[in-house]
């Protein structure tokens, strides 16, 4: 592909905080849902009781689970309880989830979860989709696929805001909260050559710092977009395109990235990736 000449595709912002869902059940459960390149990102705001049934997922997927917002997960015959601010991934086939206290919940799917695909706002965005590689699976986990469930208090580190969790299809960030504004003169502008990066925030208020690169073709440049977003929102960086994200206001905040498939530069890095002794790197990766 000819990136000089090939305009990037427009990022998708998802504001769910104002935006209406595309179901409400009949327990007041109200979701919403958009797609990436590979992966869907499924925001319910559940009501006590709410149940999430999957009766044939076909491969992993995962759930985040915001503090104090408490469930009870179900899937290969194993059975979790949860108080919430955790991250599950749940093997392919049947699971089931009841949430236990009201509150967002926040499931991510790979795109071959195409039922899901009739919730999403944006369905059409990938008819053409040659700007991002395809979804290629990691090995299979250490153990088979079953059920895991990582409470992220215990993954806490002086060294850095990161933690990082993967599968055989998704790469998953969840940055320590904040309590205060990014520094300005901090930020780490930057861009992927053919994956997309999804921006999930969960609490408080971002802008969204987006460059969309020149071709030879002028009439298809954009102006830079420096999107304001309030919770909970989504914003996915398309490939290409110059972007950071900036923490504002005073009140705390949380965000979340999301990759598919599993980035192969942070896997590369020892100790980086928390469950990585659980999910194999391709021999490919192993070898670069």
């Amino acid at each position: 592909m000819n990136t000089a000449a090939t305009a990037a595709r427009q990022a998708v912002i998802d504001r769910y905080f104002d935006q209406a869902p595309s179901r409400v059940d009949a327990d007041g459960s109200r979701h919403w849902a958009t797609r990436g390149a590979n992966f869907i990102v499924v925001v319910t705001h559940a009501a006590p009781g709410c149940v999430l049934d999957r009766t044939s997922n076909p491969d992993e997927y995962m759930l985040l689970l915001p503090e104090n917002v408490g469930a009870s997960l179900q899937a290969g015959g194993a059975t979790i309880e949860t108080p919430g601010d955790s991250l599950s991934i749940f093997p392919p086939g049947a699971s089931r989830i009841t949430v236990k206290t009201a509150g967002y919940v926040y499931r991510i799917f790979s795109h071959l979860a195409t039922d899901l695909l009739e919730l999403v706002s944006n369905p059409r965005d990938y008819d053409v989709r040659d700007d991002v590689a395809p979804l290629v699976h990691w090995p299979e986990p250490v153990g088979g696929f079953k059920l895991r469930h990582y409470p992220l208090a215990n993954y806490v580190r002086p060294e850095n805001s990161m933690r990082l969790f993967r599968s055989s299809n998704l790469m998953i960030n969840i940055f320590l909260p904040q309590t205060k504004p990014r520094d300005p003169r901090k930020m780490t502008p930057h861009s992927h050559a053919d994956f997309e990066q999804g921006s999930l925030s969960l609490s408080g208020s971002y802008v969204h710092h987006l460059r969309y690169p020149w071709t030879s073709d002028l009439t298809s440049w954009r102006e830079d977009d420096h999107a304001l977003v309030f919770s909970p929102s989504l914003c996915i960086m398309p490939a290409k395109v110059i972007h950071t994200s900036q923490a504002i206001g005073t009140e705390r905040t949380r965000l979340v990235d999301i990759f598919c498939p599993p980035r192969e530069d942070f896997s590369l890095k020892p100790g980086l990736v928390n469950n990585a002794d659980e999910y194999p790197m391709p021999a490919s990766v192993n070898a670069a």
